[in-house]
């Protein structure tokens, strides 16, 4: 098996994953995989003090952290075609033409937007752990630490995982089918 596992084209038989579930990347070894999910948020529009003030805290933050972990980065791309349908129905019921050629320009900017396969940029801070109990409090802890830096994050999903794994094994580039599935 093992030898299979060393000879195989495909990256799904030799990475350690076993299922992603419960916003947890579960490991061949049962080790689990987990975090949180920062909210971006440009402190260089604040005041001198306050970003002096918030990245003091995330230092401080930093260094309390006791056990390995990592910031990660991954793009997400961008959905926009539920606001494009709006907007085409709203288009649909204007009447002044006015508005309507505004909408229009809007649509235009949207569709140019969408062909430009813009993304979102997300934060994660990552660790490993295998008991439950740890993960728990480590993630209360992160939560409410980041909180006091004025940071809003959460628990990671199984979909943001799953962007992370896809951005990490596809160097950046979206697939079409799974990156990991379940077994």
């Amino acid at each position: 098996m093992k030898d299979k596992k060393t000879r195989s084209k495909y990256t799904e038989d030799w990475i350690p994953v076993k299922s992603i579930t419960n916003g947890m990347i579960v490991l061949d070894d049962n080790t689990k995989v987990t975090g949180v999910k920062i909210t971006p948020r440009n402190i260089f529009i604040l005041d001198e003090e306050s970003q002096s003030s918030i990245i003091s805290n995330l230092k401080n933050f930093y260094n309390s952290l006791d056990y390995e972990f990592w910031l990660m980065v991954a793009d997400r791309p961008v959905d926009i075609t539920l606001y494009l349908s709006q907007l085409q129905l709203l288009y649909n019921n204007v009447q002044n033409n006015q508005i309507r050629k505004l909408i229009a320009q809007d649509v235009e900017k949207a569709n140019d937007f969408a062909s430009n396969n813009v993304v979102d940029t997300e934060y994660y801070l990552l660790f490993k752990e295998k008991n439950p109990e740890i993960i728990g409090k480590r993630i209360r802890a992160i939560i409410n630490n980041l909180a006091a830096c004025g940071l809003n994050c959460s628990q990671t999903t199984n979909d943001d995982l799953r962007v992370i794994l896809d951005n990490f094994l596809n160097g950046g580039n979206t697939t079409e089918f799974g990156t990991v599935m379940p077994l």
